[in-house]
């Protein structure tokens, strides 16, 4: 089975008089390891695939299998297990904690996680030292660049190690130079091992994944 395995997935919000759809009938497998990129118009329901897909939205109808999990199936409690042992989330707006430093900021997924305060240290350390930021590890959000606060970010959704890594515009609010250094992260991670789905208007970065996927009104276009 793939890795992630999407069976008539729809999504619809209520309106009068008739529901307005989001998603259509989305049918699609992505295999492990793969670096797919979404693309599309505005509306077209690139990020509400990928909300769906990172268990930020739950009001959908069809099938969705991670990893052979039947996340269609899963009690609340149990997506949510799922979510924090599998997927990692990268936002354009960063979406760090303000009154957190950087360090603190990287070391929140591992708070959900059975390890010891020493065990959760070294790693965020080692991602410190990955991501070149060892220098800015006691500072806040605010006091960092653009580029600065999505290498945060990066070091945030992938310090547990997540097997799906999803990238939400990741590059949208960075100059060409950033974009390319982040970019550049995620090739490496996904050389790795990490299956990276993102989204984003650039054709240069989707040039960096195995594929694009096209949606158009909702529907997967052909």
């Amino acid at each position: 089975m793939a890795f992630i395995s999407l069976k008539g997935l729809e999504k619809s919000v209520p309106t009068k008089p008739s529901p307005t759809w989001l998603l259509r009938r989305i049918t699609l497998d992505i295999a492990d390891g793969e670096f797919v990129t979404i693309m599309g118009p505005s509306g077209a329901g690139k990020s509400t695939l990928l909300n769906i897909l990172g268990f930020y939205d739950h009001s959908w109808e069809g099938e969705y299998w991670l990893n052979d999990e039947p996340v269609h199936k899963l009690k609340a409690k149990d997506r949510a297990a799922l979510n924090k042992a599998t997927v990692g989330f990268v936002f354009q707006q960063f979406h760090l904690l303000d009154d957190l430093t950087v360090a603190e900021n990287i070391e929140v997924p591992l708070r959900y996680r059975d390890l010891k305060s020493s065990e959760r240290e070294a790693k965020v350390a080692d991602a410190l030292d990955r991501f070149g930021i060892v220098g800015k590890k006691d500072l806040f959000p605010s006091q960092l660049s653009g580029g600065q606060q999505q290498l945060v970010a990066i070091a945030r959704a992938t310090i547990a190690a997540p097997k799906l890594l999803l990238a939400d515009e990741p590059t949208g609010n960075l100059h060409s130079d950033q974009g390319r250094e982040i970019m550049n992260l995620f090739k490496k991670l996904n050389d790795e091992g990490t299956t990276i789905i993102q989204v984003t208007h650039s054709e240069e970065n989707a040039a960096r994944g195995d594929r694009v996927i096209r949606l158009k009104d909702g529907w997967l276009a052909t």
